[in-house]
């Protein structure tokens, strides 16, 4: 039987630990230059299709769908390429990894994201987050709806979740209750648009910066 942790801190990836939306704006600007404007205005109604479809960002999908539209445009398969050998490493917010290593300090920490089996991974891998990590790797479909599966990988007393959507805290907080503190770091386009925040009650602790952190005594949040 897995031993129970005092405290686990759960950290999302995208806008939390990592730009992602300078990832998207890279991307954009790359499809624009070299394949085009059309190419790029289909590429990104093919994604938020999908997304809407699945409930996550699944930028390899978008393409294989993008693909079978335009069968013989093959200098789109070198967008892949582009996508997988993107140098995650420099989104990495700065004093994010910093943040986590300070939480290891007084607890256990885990990513809890969602993605695809693929690029997720390699996004995680390749910034340089996993290693941070170790093996402590969470990524699935609906990840609030996976907390179940979360306690299974680490029981604990007490979790610390930090996530840019407040959409996300919400829906933890409404499961866990006070055996949660929720953390959230305003960055992002869902964390920054005000119909977006309206929607949901404050995190129990808001930030502008994930590094702002470092200046948080992290020990309190983990006797919470």
């Amino acid at each position: 039987m897995t031993t129970p942790h005092d405290t686990v801190f759960l950290f999302d990836i995208d806008n939390t630990l990592l730009d992602n939306d300078r990832v998207q704006a890279d991307m954009s600007t790359h499809i624009g230059v070299t394949y085009g404007q059309e190419a790029r205005e289909r590429f990104w109604a093919i994604f938020e299709q999908l997304r809407a479809e699945i409930g996550y960002a699944d930028y390899l999908g978008a393409l294989e769908r993008y693909r079978l539209e335009a069968m013989h445009h093959p200098r789109l398969l070198r967008l892949a390429n582009w996508l997988v050998d993107y140098p995650f490493q420099e989104r990495v917010y700065p004093g994010a990894l910093d943040v986590v290593r300070r939480a290891q300090l007084v607890g256990t920490t885990a990513v809890l994201s969602d993605g695809d089996a693929v690029f997720q991974p390699r996004k995680v891998e390749k910034s340089g987050i996993w290693p941070v990590f170790g093996d402590n790797v969470l990524i699935y479909v609906h990840k609030e709806l996976e907390l179940a599966d979360v306690e299974n990988h680490f029981p604990a007393r007490h979790y610390v979740l930090v996530d840019d959507k407040l959409r996300i805290l919400d829906a933890v907080k409404r499961i866990w209750g006070e055996r949660v503190t929720t953390v959230f770091p305003r960055q992002g386009h869902y964390a920054t648009d005000p119909n977006e925040v309206a929607k949901y009650p404050p995190a129990d602790i808001t930030i502008e910066r994930i590094g702002d952190l470092l200046d948080h005594d992290l020990a309190p949040l983990a006797k919470r």
